[in-house]
């Protein structure tokens, strides 16, 4: 078993403002902290991004601290830009990312929360006085679920699996989901589909006027009262609205984002409402989000009656040798970069407490 002071797990946005935060305090990385990684390359969930969502088409893009990205070309594919930048970043502050190492689960070593945290990866084992969780969503697609769906005779995917248009041209599509990665696709499938229709949930709330900082702070405020309360959080379009730019209005007035209430049940060969409309479909792409993806801190018990995890700031209020970075109120790109001088400020104080050797 290898021992250090501090395990990151996850080198997305958070992950990386975090241990540049813990190299800025003095601790070395390989000896005081080690970084863990589940994917094959720098990028973050970036890098799983679909390659027609170019750089200049990504909403609120923040840089890691320390590192501005400029020159970016806006052409270029998001996956290619971001993963060339997080790739220039870990190289120029040393952080000697570990990868891919995947985190089978994070323990306590003996009773109690006042000693070391077992974490265990697909390469060996780690002792640790303290844990700073950057693992995001993406790894956790979530697919609902409706009646009849195990018999749909098309195909189904969910935006982790989509990959561009041209994989729909001449065929009918149901997309399913209000977000902006619905919207997204809808715009880029309808072209060379032979016909789309929109579903969600919920009516889609679209929002006149630029996202300014008072609105992106009372959207915070509105998911960190969540995470204070110990519920799970809830997506960023559910508190901000879709913001209504130029191609959107251009859908709309296409009749591209002609939104439909939820379908009631799936049918080998498309959707039925409660009424009986019918919608025939080759393909349901579920645009439907993603789930934070934390089951490997289950053994610590971290989670409330209501489904989430509570925190204090980054602090899970159960185990402060725990912190949550990239999760509810700091999961966009400017809240990471925060969340991560958060959490290593309040590690620091974890370190005076906690063994420094098993």
């Amino acid at each position: 078993m290898r021992t250090v002071d501090v395990v990151v797990i996850g080198a997305g946005q958070a992950g990386l403002s975090a241990a540049h935060h813990l190299r800025r305090v003095g601790l070395v990385p390989d000896r005081d902290f080690v970084v863990l990684d589940h994917a094959p390359r720098p990028g973050g969930a970036w890098q799983f991004r679909w390659p027609t969502l170019t750089y200049g088409r990504v909403h609120g893009m923040h840089a890691l601290p320390g590192m501005e990205l400029t020159g970016a070309d806006p052409s270029r594919p998001a996956s290619e830009v971001i993963g060339d930048y997080f790739t220039a970043y870990e190289e120029r502050f040393g952080l000697r990312v570990r990868r891919p190492v995947g985190v089978r689960s994070v323990r306590s070593l003996e009773e109690g929360t006042g000693g070391r945290l077992l974490v265990a990866t697909t390469d060996g084992d780690w002792s640790a006085r303290a844990l700073i969780n950057a693992t995001g969503t993406w790894e956790r697609p979530f697919w609902p679920r409706y009646p009849g769906q195990e018999t749909f005779r098309g195909r189904q995917l969910h935006t982790a699996g989509y990959r561009g248009p041209e994989e729909f041209a001449g065929q009918r599509v149901i997309v399913v989901g209000g977000g902006a990665s619905g919207t997204q696709h809808l715009l880029e499938i309808a072209p060379p589909a032979a016909a789309t229709t929109w579903v969600t949930r919920r009516p889609p709330v679209f929002v006149e006027g630029p996202f300014d900082e008072g609105a992106g702070r009372a959207a915070v405020a509105l998911v960190e009262e969540r995470v204070r309360r110990g519920l799970p959080p809830q997506s960023v379009v559910s508190v901000t609205g879709l913001p209504l730019n130029d191609a959107l209005r251009h859908a709309r007035e296409q009749g591209i984002l002609d939104r439909q209430p939820m379908f009631e049940r799936i049918v080998p060969d498309g959707a039925v409402w409660a009424g009986g409309r019918r919608v025939d479909a080759d393909v349901i792409l579920w645009a439907t989000g993603f789930r934070a993806a934390l089951d490997h801190l289950a053994p610590l018990g971290l989670r409330e009656s209501g489904g989430g995890i509570r925190l204090e700031g980054t602090r899970a209020v159960r185990d402060e040798r725990v912190h949550l970075v990239g999760y509810g109120p700091s999961a966009s790109t400017i809240g990471a970069n925060r969340a991560g001088r958060a959490a290593v400020r309040d590690v620091l104080k974890v370190l005076d407490r906690v063994p420094a050797v098993t």
